[in-house]
This record gives structure tokens, sequence and C-alpha cells, in this order.
């Protein structure tokens, strides 16, 4: 009599950095921001109301960025199938098959150009945010390509938000990396030149991205 088999489980591939060195430092940064910060407004507060209302100012300012910089360090994305597990405080599961609506972002941040997918499902905490791509002069960091693949195969099982369009941009990606263009000649680092700069964030709407897609033929 043979056992019957255990159901697979799918593949979990990272979408955050992994380097803990760089974890380290941005939550060194940003305890020493915070501490700043804190006590900038503190020491004000202290000399107009007293070392009591200082310490109140200090507590004020200093404990919400505090809760914002322990957030981003703690912060985790997972892949899961057609799924994004997001691990802050605790694990939420976000369905990239089941959003109403995608949105590509692309954010311009001390001369780094970071390429974005914005899923939001339309409920409370069920958006979330994949970066593909970190650019800065012509090189970068980008998802590595059995990630990017399984991504494009999720996306494109949503129907509601026409998440193949959005496929077909990381389809578009991948064979650019396959017949080993340079980072200048990829879909992703195109989209972030094209990116108006003096903005910190610019949304590209499904419009924007199916016209894009369909110029590159």
């Amino acid at each position: 009599m043979t056992e019957p088999k255990k159901p697979v489980e799918p593949q979990r591939l990272p979408l955050h950095q992994e380097d803990p060195g760089l974890t380290r430092r941005r939550l060194i940064s940003g305890l020493a921001g915070v501490l700043i910060m804190a006590a900038a407004f503190g020491g004000i507060a202290g000399l107009i109301g007293g070392q009591v209302a200082g310490l109140v100012a200090a507590a004020v300012v200093g404990l919400p960025l505090l809760y914002v910089v322990l957030w981003n360090v703690r912060r985790k994305l997972w892949l899961e199938g057609s799924a994004v597990l997001v691990r802050t405080w605790r694990t939420s599961r976000v369905d990239l098959a089941q959003a109403r609506r995608i949105d590509l972002l692309v954010a311009d941040v001390r001369g780094a150009r970071t390429v974005s997918l914005l899923f939001n499902s339309g409920q409370r905490g069920q958006v979330v945010k994949i970066d593909l791509a970190v650019y800065a002069g012509t090189g970068g960091r980008e998802l590595p390509i059995l990630t990017l693949r399984k991504l494009a195969d999720a996306v494109a099982n949503n129907i509601e938000a026409n998440g193949l369009v959005f496929s077909e941009l990381l389809v578009a990606q991948l064979r650019a990396e396959a017949r080993g263009a340079g980072v200048p000649d990829r879909p992703l680092y195109q989209l972030a030149s094209a990116a108006p700069s003096g903005k910190i964030a610019q949304r590209f709407t499904m419009e924007a991205v199916s016209r894009f897609v369909a110029q590159l033929g």
C-alpha cells in the first residue's frame, strides 16, 4: 500500500535585501537620526518650559520616529506562488492575482532611482510595494532572474487589474537579460530614465506601461 503524496508547498523567494551589513547600517543611521531629532526638539522645549517639557517633547518626537525606523528594518517580503508575504511586527499575505489595481512607481532619492510595482487589493492593509530594480548612473541592482520570472507569472494571472501588461514588461526585462543587453538597454532602466527629474516619486498607470511595452516591439 503506497502512502499518499504530500502536497508540494510553493517555493518561497525573497523580495528584499538580505545583506545583514546593510540592514545594520540602516538601523544605526536611523537610530542616530531619531536621537538627533529628539534631542533637538527636546532641547528647545526644555529651554522654554523646563526639564519635564523637554523630556515630553523628546518622547513625542522620538517615539514615532523610532517606530518607523524599526518597522522599516523589520519589513521583509517573500513571493510564495501568487502571493506576497509581508513581515513587520506580524506576517500578512497579499494575493497579487486578486489586486484591484497595479501601478508602476519610480522613486528618485539621492541620485538612485527605484522601480517598483504597487499592488492594491482595495482592502485595508492589503497594499504591497515590490522593488524591482534600483539604478544609479549606468549600474544598479535588480531582482534575480528566477524571482522576476515567478513574479511575472503571478502578475499575469491578475485579470481585474490587467496584470498581463505588467507581466509583459517583466518578461521583456528577462529577455533583455537573456540576450546579454547592457543595463541602459533594459526596459526597467529605460522606464527609470524616462521618469521626470525633480520628483521624489512618479506613478505610471497601466495605460502608460502598456504604451511603453508596445514600443518595445
